[in-house]
């Protein structure tokens, strides 16, 4: 087959154009999980959320999946970066385990940067809306 790229030999199906999909796992504070799925709605994309926990400091989080067109991926990703800002957090450090608050430790706070949010992107290889 002269002039036509190697993968041109692939047959497309006649029935229905392949859209090409992709899973965005975004895993996010619970404060901003409502405000992000929100936002997502109103810009036409649907999604789930799962409770999760994890992290630093072991705080609940929500992790929010969606099956996204491929070329949609850059606005539902800056979706994401608008909502989920990181935060400062001022918290108690955690006491060494061979002194206990009974014996007189004073816990000291320490100021930690949470919030944002993980975000993974994996093709799918079938996507089916029953």
């Amino acid at each position: 087959m002269v002039g036509k790229p190697l993968g041109s030999a692939m047959k497309e199906c006649p029935r229905k154009k392949e859209v090409l999909m992709k899973l965005i796992t975004a895993i996010v504070q619970n404060d901003d999980a409502n405000k992000l799925i929100s936002a997502l709605r109103e810009s036409g994309f649907s999604s789930t959320k799962m409770s999760s926990t994890g992290g630093f400091l072991s705080s609940g989080n929500t992790t929010v999946i969606s099956g996204i067109e491929d070329d949609k991926i850059d606005e539902v990703i800056e979706i994401i970066r608008k909502i989920c800002k990181t935060k400062k957090k001022v918290t108690a450090a955690i006491p060494p385990s061979s002194f206990s608050t009974v014996g007189g430790y004073l816990p000291q706070t320490i100021e930690v940067t949470v919030g944002g949010a993980v975000v993974f992107v994996t093709p799918v290889d079938r996507f089916e809306k029953i």
